[in-house]
């Protein structure tokens, strides 16, 4: 029996026998995909996964930064799936039988929705010549899932116009390629004016998001921004510059992006530059991510 025709059992299974709903239905056949997208690079059919390959996978919902609950349900889900190939004697072994459920009483970064994330932007008071600058900062921190530092230490050359790539620079100066959206392309276009028009003191000339003084934003003032705009919006969620990174992953992946896309996008330390050059295909990765990402979705 082919995977397909499995998973057509298994939608039958749960329509007929379980009594689920529609939504339901969908959203365990969605876990499904994720988990079989993921062991797909090892060549290994869901009827083939093991406990090990379960502990990668459930490993990478944790550090793309999805949600304890979100991550409950899909391991849920997963299980469900595994019992009834017990159950029909597709498998001999539960490969769940060994899986802990996530621990929801973990701290995790709030997420916040797409109106939220606009709400933020329009919360820019374009009366301050800082405007474009902000706006075209809360893009690409949200339509690239940057962390802060990575954000502030961008620079004017780390810009890919044609290709619509941005180079960045992580954490132990290991660097990664990442789309960029064309609405956070053309928010960075319309703030170049207002940062030509500053005297950028020696040394900070390569940056792109630079202060009225002259030099290149740091942390504190990237986090005081986000703060003042999530106030101004009327958010009262506890946010931070994080908070959009954490939001992009799990937009990507609620919509149904390749989780190992999303781990590259977000530049974890097991990721280095050499991998994502001789073993991601960049067209297949500009694609999966702007394809997904909600911020192109809804453009024009």
């Amino acid at each position: 029996m082919t995977e397909q025709s499995l998973l057509d059992t298994y939608k039958r299974y749960l329509v007929l026998e379980k009594a689920l709903s529609r939504n339901s239905v969908e959203a365990y056949l969605s876990d499904l995909a994720k988990l079989s997208a993921f062991v797909a690079d090892g060549s290994r059919s869901l009827v083939e996964v093991g406990h090990d390959e379960l502990v990668e996978f459930i490993k990478c919902l944790h550090e793309t930064g999805i949600h304890p609950r979100s991550q409950a349900r899909i391991v849920s889900g997963i299980r469900n799936f595994y019992k009834f190939l017990m159950l029909e004697g597709y498998i001999r072994q539960d490969p769940c039988e060994l899986i802990e459920m996530p621990n929801l009483g973990r701290h995790v970064p709030e997420v916040l929705s797409i109106d939220e994330i606009d709400n933020i932007v329009n919360a820019v008071d374009d009366s301050k010549d800082e405007a474009a600058r902000d706006r075209a900062m809360i893009e690409v921190l949200y339509g690239c899932g940057l962390r802060v530092s990575e954000l502030v230490n961008m620079r004017l050359t780390d810009i890919f116009w044609e290709e619509e790539y941005v180079k960045i620079t992580g954490k132990g100066n290991k660097q990664r390629l990442a789309p960029i959206s064309r609405r956070a392309m053309d928010e960075i276009r319309d703030y170049l004016p207002f940062r030509s028009s500053i005297d950028v003191r020696r040394g900070e000339e390569g940056y792109l998001f630079i202060s009225k003084r002259g030099k290149h934003l740091s942390r504190i003032t990237v986090f005081h921004i986000v703060k003042v705009l999530a106030e101004r919006a009327g958010i009262t969620k506890t946010i931070s510059p994080h908070t959009f990174r954490h939001s992009f992953a799990t937009h990507l992946l609620e919509r149904g992006a390749n989780l190992r896309a999303i781990q590259m996008m977000l530049g974890h330390e097991s990721i280095s530059t050499t991998e994502i050059y001789t073993h991601v295909d960049m067209s297949t990765l500009r694609y999966e991510i702007l394809e997904h990402h909600p911020r192109n979705m809804r453009k024009g």
